[in-house]
């Protein structure tokens, strides 16, 4: 089957720049409310099973809820990101893969994350994806989604100080949560914050479940 181009450009985009993203973009989880978001997914998961990042890039996201206590690997489509993210965290697995064709199986996650990574999938595509997600996880597992809230399609051509070819999509958070009630989830919460720092608009995060099993 022959890859979407969407997906080509994500995964040349993020190999060119993964040296230099590493880089400029710290470790550390900036803002109280981002952290607080990932420490309450933290606390909710708890020991209840593996748990995987969707997207993980250079393993940043991965290693601090790693730091939570979460049983948690990676997956990317960059096999250029993910080389920078075993090098700076060598403890923790990182596998290459698509959130359109998960390679994991049926039911086996008490967690999954995709933290800024569906920003570059374009939205009709969506419905898949989550379709994906609820897929891999178990009765009771838990998603967590951060993205750039909004309705636009940016096309960046430079990044991180290299010339790339990529799209990032502005999402309208309550049609992401529409999205993902329809795959089957039940929406437990959700925070939309304003722009921060060198961020460019609002920022919108949701938490659900997969119904079932013992999920408080």
């Amino acid at each position: 089957m022959t890859e979407p181009h969407w997906m080509t450009e994500t995964r040349a985009a993020y190999d060119t720049v993964a040296i230099d993203y590493a880089r400029l973009i710290p470790d550390v989880v900036e803002g109280p409310l981002d952290r607080g978001v990932l420490a309450a997914f933290a606390e909710l998961v708890g020991g209840a099973g593996p748990v995987v990042e969707v997207g993980c890039g250079t393993g940043r996201i991965t290693a601090h809820l790693r730091d939570l206590g979460l049983d948690i690997s990676g997956i990317d489509l960059s096999p250029g990101m993910l080389e920078v993210a075993r090098r700076n965290h060598p403890g923790l697995r990182f596998d290459v893969g698509t959130m359109t064709d998960l390679p994991l199986p049926d039911g086996g996650l008490a967690g999954l994350v995709a933290w800024y990574s569906i920003i570059h999938v374009p939205p009709q595509r969506l419905p898949g994806v989550f379709a994906e997600f609820h897929r891999v996880l178990a009765k009771g597992g838990r998603l967590l989604l951060g993205f750039k809230a909004g309705d636009r399609r940016v096309r960046l051509e430079q990044a991180y100080g290299h010339t790339v070819s990529y799209d990032v999509h502005w999402l309208s958070a309550d049609r992401v949560a529409a999205q993902v009630a329809d795959a089957g989830f039940e929406v437990r919460a959700r925070l939309d914050r304003e722009a921060e720092g060198q961020e460019k608009g609002p920022q919108s995060f949701i938490m659900a479940v997969r119904p079932g099993g013992t999920a408080r």
